[in-house]
């Protein structure tokens, strides 16, 4: 969808314009000069009733003033980073609703009445919209199958239904952003916040929403590379968190059978002649066996940390009030 089209269309009216009350859209920009006004512009037309706040992260150009000059409040993050912006946002914007989105032109205003609606409606957490592009100019290759790749990883971890979660477009209730711990410090950050919404098991749903081109003058800040490894970096830590118990369970038993296979030629050979020849080999062996027998209980103690943490979370979560049907 060419969104540039979509900003001349008529402002949106009726129920779906309603939607707005109580809701910020936050736009997390940088560098964004060129674009910015008409990712407000876009969401103004379809949700006008909502506040509109822009944190600019340092930019190097206009970004602020063009944001200011179309409308927006404007404040500032100093320390580069996504994941940074995002904290300063759910720290000081007080809101029932939180509509965040990059100020690049690529995401659809027009979805944002809908993603509203279906939050307040079914009494959400999370609507992710999930991005669907019309050309491979739109999603870049390594993007892609990255994007695919780890949200596929992330859903068999947590046995959930999942296809796009790496988005920047997600409607939030106040009581999953006032109660998510925000950790990350740049792109991760959407990883972040899927793990967190998967955590403690809250109501979400993605929806498709049309994604387009970068609007022009501006060039992607993610860096398929680096930020892809970061993100998988994020992911094998949060195995290790969230299965403790598969991933030291798991290599203490492989130590104990390799221990163990070790042994047993040792342990047949003093039975026969009362001699124990290879010594090393009964070191190794009663080494490798120690470790395994460490691993599986540090597997399991961590375990139960991580069923405490998690029901932290999920108390800190409910003792927040749902959204409003309103």
């Amino acid at each position: 969808m060419n969104i540039d089209t979509d900003l001349r269309q008529k402002p949106t009216s009726g129920p779906a314009a309603e939607t707005g009350a109580g809701v910020a859209i936050v736009i997390p920009c940088l560098d964004e000069e060129a674009n910015i006004a008409g990712v407000i512009e876009g969401f103004r037309r379809h949700l006008p009733d909502a506040e509109i706040y822009v944190y600019d992260n340092a930019s190097t150009d206009g970004t602020a003033g063009a944001a200011q000059e179309a409308g927006a409040i404007v404040r500032h993050e100093a320390r580069r980073g996504k994941g940074h912006v995002v904290r300063r946002i759910f720290r000081d914007v007080e809101a029932d609703i939180y509509l965040m989105v990059d100020g690049d032109l690529t995401y659809d205003p027009a979805a944002a009445p809908e993603m509203i609606a279906t939050l307040r409606r079914d009494q959400l957490d999370i609507v992710i919209g999930a991005r669907v592009g019309d050309s491979d100019t739109v999603h870049r290759l390594g993007h892609r199958l990255g994007n695919r790749m780890l949200t596929g990883i992330i859903a068999r971890l947590f046995k959930a239904e999942l296809r796009d979660m790496l988005s920047g477009y997600r409607a939030m209730s106040r009581r999953f952003v006032k109660s998510f711990p925000v950790g990350a410090s740049g792109f991760d950050i959407e990883t972040e916040l899927t793990v967190h919404m998967l955590q403690i098991d809250v109501a979400y749903r993605e929806i498709d929403t049309d994604y387009s081109n970068r609007g022009t003058g501006t060039e992607s800040k993610l860096r398929t590379v680096p930020d892809g490894l970061r993100v998988l970096r994020t992911i094998i830590k949060l195995v290790i968190l969230e299965r403790p118990v598969a991933v030291f369970g798991g290599f203490g038993l492989v130590a104990l059978i390799v221990a163990l296979a070790m042994f047993l030629p040792v342990l047949q050979e003093f039975q026969r002649t009362g001699v124990v020849p290879r010594i090393p080999t009964l070191i190794v062996s009663v080494s490798l066996g120690m470790t395994g027998l460490v691993s599986v209980f540090s597997g399991l103690i961590l375990a139960g940390i991580a069923r405490t943490r998690r029901d932290m979370k999920r108390l800190a979560h409910m003792a927040l009030p749902a959204v409003s049907r309103r």
